[in-house]
């Protein structure tokens, strides 16, 4: 990507701004491998096996983020077939990396709702305890009514109601054990999926996993940013180190507030023949950079030098062999004609 004009405009990125691109990066890229190695790990549970593929995991994430940084140095180079294959590189390697964090988001969210499940099953078992209790408590009042019909209160009555006695101090006693259970904490993961569920009419699973996907892809996008704001911030710090030196006039590019222009006292003789500079041709400038080693006689180097297009290099390049400038090798290199 050309800078044009850009110095006048902007200024490399400061400390502060570069430790808080890092940093945001380096999260990124962390948690994206963690969940990347979560599900590669619990592929084969043999430790040989356990090594590769969390290797393989490694690699895949760190070759995902090459790739997007190569792909916008090379969009950046106007190599738009480079730029290509490095862009489905990173689809490809982005597509396995949202797989495992999608498999590992997942995995820690269905272990919270294990946990809760495990409670509430807990509660339920005691649930039932209690209930199939009262339902005895049920039969053996209807099977006391029977007694008192027969008029057999003395001994079939009281039995019963010992029994019942029995059945109730066991209510009371499981009903005690289920209210000292811990009470079941929802998770604000979980409370998310409900609310989701509920908000779009949707089951729990289908929540989660649409939950899933979006946390995914939204970490590796978040880190693709990051990594494309490094790759951009060094092609810039590049060209600015490059150009800091260039003779740059207050009417060309727009100065800092208070920039005073520094003009070097000239004495009497220098005043009388001094005389004013007359500005160099693209021609003059292009074989001074080249005389002096500044670039190669190349038009890949000059446009790149100068910021032109190919079209004026190619045109700059013609005129110049045509007033013996420069000349063409048989290998079709150029050189300078001393």
């Amino acid at each position: 990507m050309l800078y044009q004009n850009m110095l006048g405009y902007r200024y490399p990125k400061g400390p502060f701004a570069m430790v808080s691109v890092y940093t945001f990066t380096g999260a990124a890229v962390v948690t994206s491998t963690v969940f990347s190695l979560l599900l590669f790990l619990s592929i084969d549970d043999n430790p040989l096996m356990k090594a590769l593929f969390g290797t393989l995991a490694i690699i895949f994430e760190a070759g995902k983020f090459y790739a997007w940084y190569e792909y916008g140095e090379r969009r950046a180079h106007r190599n738009y077939t480079g730029a290509l294959t490095a862009l489905v590189f990173y689809l490809v390697l982005a597509a396995i990396s949202i797989g495992g964090s999608i498999g590992g988001i997942n995995s820690a969210t269905n272990k919270a709702q294990g946990v809760i499940s495990i409670q509430e099953a807990k509660v339920a078992a005691y649930d039932r305890q209690i209930a199939a209790l009262d339902k005895q408590i049920e039969l053996n009042n209807l099977a006391a009514q029977k007694y008192i019909e027969m008029e057999r209160i003395a001994t079939g009555v009281t039995r019963i109601q010992e029994q019942n006695n029995r059945l109730r101090e066991e209510q009371i006693r499981l009903a005690t054990e289920r209210d000292s259970l811990p009470p079941v904490s929802q998770g604000s993961a979980i409370g998310l999926i409900d609310s989701l569920a509920k908000a779009f009419d949707v089951s729990q699973q289908a929540a989660q996993f649409g939950l899933v996907v979006f946390l995914s892809i939204l970490l590796d996008l978040f880190a693709a940013f990051f990594v494309g704001v490094i790759g951009e911030e060094l092609r810039f710090r590049r060209f600015y180190q490059s150009h800091a030196d260039f003779d740059v006039t207050t009417k060309d590019v727009p100065q800092p507030i208070g920039y005073l222009e520094h003009k070097p006292q000239l004495d009497a003789e220098n005043i009388a023949s001094a005389e004013p500079e007359v500005p160099l041709t693209m021609e003059e400038k292009i074989r001074k950079a080249v005389g002096d080693g500044v670039i190669t006689c190349s038009k890949k180097a000059v446009a790149k030098h100068f910021l032109m297009n190919s079209d004026d290099v190619d045109q700059l390049f013609e005129q110049m062999m045509e007033a013996g400038t420069i000349g063409q090798k048989a290998n079709k290199h150029y050189y300078l004609v001393s």
